[in-house]
């Protein structure tokens, strides 16, 4: 059989467990387990498969069927300039969620030395892309999964950042180490009760720990703003990726805590996401 009809035959079945795009996901999957690009694949559908990979391959279309996300089948996500190391212990980066790592770059110049806070880094993409991208730069990243951290220190040693990098696990609210010019949160901001309506990709497969955000959805954004403005230094700079219906909760939250509010990013779908704010 050649990767065409391989492609086809699989696209059916996903189509038949309403997966939201089987023919994508189908290639995209077929390309990791023959560890070839994409493009590759696309440019050589006449070649025959041979029994080993299509064993595997049809082992892996099986899990997408269940819903689960292709990331985590294949191992890893592309996200700002990297590829980076996925399992079901770290959330899966998001493109909305690159809009963080620009604004950040935005506020930092090219040859600036800034010391970084990631409060919940999860897979590393966020801190891990702006290391990437201002080469003086340091940081310390927490987060309360010990096998989060072990991905993001993963991450951290391929794209040889680890010496501008300390990986701690901790809560915000028992951390106490040192000041920072910039503090960045992806906090969990899901309401409990909404956890349940998300898309059973999410709600099945991606960590809890990293969704909810208590009764409200704030439990942890207010916990990130009342510990970052203990941490942060003066004129330093908190940014928050949050929920687009949490803006006015989260301004007022952090005008309590004596920050600055600047600016309310909107993400691909021209939703709020993004919250900048300044100590003051």
């Amino acid at each position: 059989m050649n990767y065409n009809a391989v492609i086809n035959e699989a696209s059916k079945i996903l189509k038949d467990y309403s997966i939201k795009s089987p023919k994508l996901d189908s290639e995209i999957i077929l390309a990791n387990v023959l560890k070839l690009s994409r493009e590759q694949l696309l440019l050589n559908l006449n070649e025959k498969i041979s029994s080993k990979d299509f064993k595997f391959f049809i082992k892996s279309i099986q899990r997408r069927r269940k819903k689960e996300p292709v990331a985590y089948i294949i191992g890893h996500k592309e996200f700002w300039k990297e590829k980076f190391k996925v399992n079901s212990n770290v959330l899966i980066p998001r493109p909305d969620t690159e809009i963080i790592v620009e604004e950040v770059l935005k506020n930092i110049p090219l040859k600036s030395s800034k010391n970084i806070l990631d409060i919940g880094t999860g897979s590393g993409c966020i801190i891990l892309s702006i290391l990437g991208d201002r080469i003086k730069c340091y940081a310390n990243a927490l987060d309360v999964s010990i096998k989060a951290l072990k991905v993001a220190k993963y991450n951290a040693k391929i794209q040889q950042l680890e010496n501008r990098i300390r990986f701690i696990n901790s809560n915000i609210d028992k951390f106490c180490n040192g000041k920072y010019d910039i503090i960045i949160s992806n906090p969990p901001y899901i309401k409990s009760l909404n956890i349940k309506k998300l898309d059973d990709d999410v709600r099945l497969y991606e960590p809890k720990l990293a969704l909810d955000g208590g009764n409200d959805g704030f439990s942890q954004i207010r916990e990130v703003i009342k510990k970052s403005s203990i941490l942060i230094k003066k004129k330093g700079k908190l940014f928050l990726e949050i929920g687009f219906d949490q803006v006015n909760e989260t301004k007022k939250l952090l005008l309590d805590n004596k920050f600055y509010v600047n600016k309310i990013v909107k993400d691909l779908g021209k939703k709020n996401r993004c919250i900048i704010s300044t100590k003051i």
